[in-house]
C-alpha cells in the first residue's frame, strides 16, 4: 500500500493550525487539511506492512491501507468510497477522533504513524467540495417504521442505514437543533455546525423525518441539556412504530458533592459548553454564563474538560486553570509494551496551546464562599496513588500538608459522565446494567436489543461514555437488528463485525 519505500522517505506531515494568539479571538474551525500533494505524500508512507493492525485499531473498522493507497495514486473518488463503506460520516472522525488507529499503526513501533486521520480530512473535504458525496435513496420501501431516538452520531449512523434499506425512518430530538453531542457539547473551533446540517441535508433527502423539540419523558434531570417543546411517550412511539432504536448520549454528569457545591458559580461543564454553541448559531441569550473576566478553574482532564478551557480563553477569562485527580502520565510511551493499543500518555490538545495553567494529582476538598453565596476559592490538596496490598488496586491518599487554595469565580466540573439518562430507559421499561447503561449484547441473533420487545439500544446509550467514531460503529451495527426483529425467520447475510462494510444492511423485504 502507498509506496514501497515512501515511510523511508517522507516524514510525518502535521495538519496546519492557525496561531493560537489569532485563533482565540474567535469561535472558527482553524486547523487546516493538507492539500492534495500534501495528502497524496502522506499516503505514500502507508507501508505494505502486511496485517494492517490500524484496520483493527479502528472502531469502525475503516479499511484504512485501501484509502491511503488510493490517495497516494490521485484516485480521490475511489478513496472516498472507500472510506464510506465502513464510516457514515468521516468529516466528524476526521477532525475530532483521537485516532486510535495511529496508535496501532505498524509505523508507531519505531517512528511516527501514518497521519490516518489527516488523510480521511482531506479525503471527505475534497469530496464534498467536488460534488461526489450525494443522496443514496433506497430502491425500493420496504414499508416498516422505525423511530430513533437521539440524533447524536449514533442515531444519525442508525437511521441512515436504516433509511437506505428503504425502512421509513423518523428520528427525535430533545434539543432546538439537529446532533446531540456533536451540536451542544463540541465547541464550533473544533467542528464548524454546518457540516452536521451538510449531512442532515443528505439524510432528508435519503427519506430520513427530524423530529425536535420532543422528548420521550418529560422528566429530564435539570443538568441536562433539553430544549424540549413537547413529549411523545414511550407508548406511543410503540404503537406508531415497528421499532424503537434508543441513541441517546451518557448524559448525567458525574458531581463533585463536597462542602460548598450549592455555592453560585459551581457548574457542571454541560451547563456551560452548549450556551456559546448555541449563541454562534444565532440564538440570543441575555444571561448566557460566561468566563469573562473570571478565574475559570476546571476541574477533568478529559476532552470536556479541554473543550471548557478552549471556550473559556475564548471569552476572555482572567485566568484558566484545570486540574486531574489522576497522575501526570508520562509524555512519551514505551510502544514496544504498549503497541498496538492505545497507550496512556500526556495528551495535550489545541485549547492547552492556548494557554493556561494544567496540574495533576490534585482533589478539591471545598468550595469556599465569598459571604455573599458566590464561589470564591477551592480548598486543594495533593493526592498519591498507591498500590493496596490486598487487592492490588490503586488507591488514593492525601498527601499529609500538601492543602492549597485556588482563586476561583467560575468552577466547570468536567469529570465524565456517569450513564444516560435514567428516566427515560425507564420510560421503555429496559433493564439496565451495574452502571446504569441499557443492557444488550452486540453479537448474535439479538444484537443491540434491549429486554424490551422491539426496543434497541446503541452507542453511549448501550456502552456508557465513549468516543464518536464508537458511536457511529453501534449505529450502524443496530440497523440490522430492529427490521429483522420485525420480520421473523430473516437471518443476517454477513453483517457488521463479520465483513470489510462493517454495518452494511440488507433489505429482508
Amino acid at each position: 500500500m502507498g509506496k514501497i519505500t515512501g515511510f523511508l522517505e517522507f516524514a510525518r506531515l502535521q495538519e496546519a493550525a492557525e496561531p493560537a494568539a489569532e485563533r482565540v479571538r474567535h469561535y472558527r474551525e482553524f486547523m487546516v487539511h493538507l492539500d492534495d500533494a500534501q495528502a497524496r505524500q502522506q499516503g505514500a508512507r502507508c507501508m505494505d506492512c502486511g496485517i494492517p493492525f490500524c484496520h483493527n485499531g479502528c472502531p469502525v473498522n475503516n479499511i484504512i491501507p485501501d484509502w491511503n493507497d488510493l490517495v497516494y495514486r490521485d484516485r480521490w473518488r475511489e478513496a472516498i468510497e472507500v472510506l464510506h463503506a465502513t464510516n457514515n460520516f468521516p468529516e466528524f472522525t476526521g477532525r475530532i477522533c483521537p485516532a486510535p488507529c495511529e496508535a496501532a499503526c505498524t509505523l508507531n513501533i519505531n517512528t511516527d504513524a501514518v497521519g490516518i486521520k489527516s488523510i480521511e480530512h482531506a479525503i471527505i473535504d475534497k469530496a464534498w467540495a467536488e460534488g461526489w458525496v450525494k443522496p443514496q435513496q433506497a430502491v425500493r420501501k420496504t414499508g416498516k417504521r422505525v423511530a430513533v431516538v437521539g440524533s447524536g452520531p449514533s442515531g444519525l449512523a442508525c437511521a441512515q442505514q436504516l433509511a437506505r434499506a428503504g425502512h421509513a425512518v423518523t428520528v427525535f430530538e430533545k434539543n432546538d437543533r439537529i446532533g446531540g453531542l456533536l451540536r451542544y457539547g463540541i465547541p464550533d473551533f473544533k467542528l464548524d455546525k454546518t457540516l452536521i446540517d451538510r449531512r442532515v441535508g443528505q439524510l432528508k433527502a435519503e427519506g430520513v423525518e427530524f423530529r425536535t423539540g420532543v422528548a420521550v419523558t418529560s422528566d429530564f434531570p435539570g443538568m441536562v441539556c433539553n430544549l424540549s417543546t413537547g413529549t411523545m411517550p414511550a407508548s406511543k412511539l410503540l404503537k406508531s412504530f415497528d421499532a424503537v432504536v434508543l441513541a441517546g448520549g451518557s448524559e448525567v454528569p458525574r458531581d463533585l458533592p463536597i462542602p460548598g457545591r450549592e455555592l453560585k458559580g459551581v457548574h457542571f461543564a454541560m451547563e456551560f459548553l452548549p450556551l456559546q454553541n448555541r449563541v454562534v448559531a444565532g440564538d440570543s441569550l441575555p444571561n448566557q454564563l460566561r468566563a469573562t473576566g473570571k478565574h475559570v478553574v476546571v476541574i477533568g482532564g478529559g476532552d470536556t474538560g479541554s473543550d471548557c478551557v478552549g471556550t473559556s480563553h475564548r471569552q476572555g477569562a482572567a485566568s484558566v486553570t484545570q486540574f486531574e485527580l489522576m497522575p501526570k502520565p508520562p509524555e512519551h510511551e514505551n510502544r514496544l509494551l504498549t503497541w498496538p493499543y492505545w497507550p496512556v500518555k500526556l495528551r495535550t490538545s489545541s485549547s492547552h496551546d492556548e494557554g493556561g495553567q494544567r496540574d495533576w494529582s490534585v482533589t478539591t476538598k471545598a468550595f469556599n464562599d465569598d459571604s455573599h453565596g458566590n464561589v470564591k476559592s477551592l480548598t486543594c490538596a495533593r493526592v498519591a496513588w498507591v498500590k493496596d496490598r490486598v487487592t492490588g488496586r490503586m488507591t488514593m491518599e492525601e498527601v499529609p500538608g500538601s492543602t492549597f487554595e485556588v482563586k476561583a469565580d467560575l468552577v466547570l466540573l468536567a469529570m465524565g459522565f456517569v450513564h444516560p439518562v435514567a428516566q427515560m430507559l425507564k420510560a421503555f421499561d429496559v433493564a439496565t446494567d451495574e452502571r446504569g447503561n441499557a443492557r444488550a449484547t452486540t453479537e448474535g441473533d439479538s444484537a443491540y436489543q434491549s429486554s424490551r420487545e422491539r426496543v434497541f439500544v446503541a452507542g453511549d446509550m448501550r456502552r456508557g461514555q465513549s468516543l464518536v467514531v464508537w458511536a457511529i460503529r453501534e449505529g450502524r451495527q443496530a440497523a440490522p437488528s430492529p427490521v429483522r426483529a420485525a420480520q421473523p425467520g430473516v437471518q443476517r447475510q454477513g453483517g457488521p463485525g463479520r465483513d470489510h462494510r462493517a454495518g452494511a444492511v440488507e433489505v429482508p423485504w
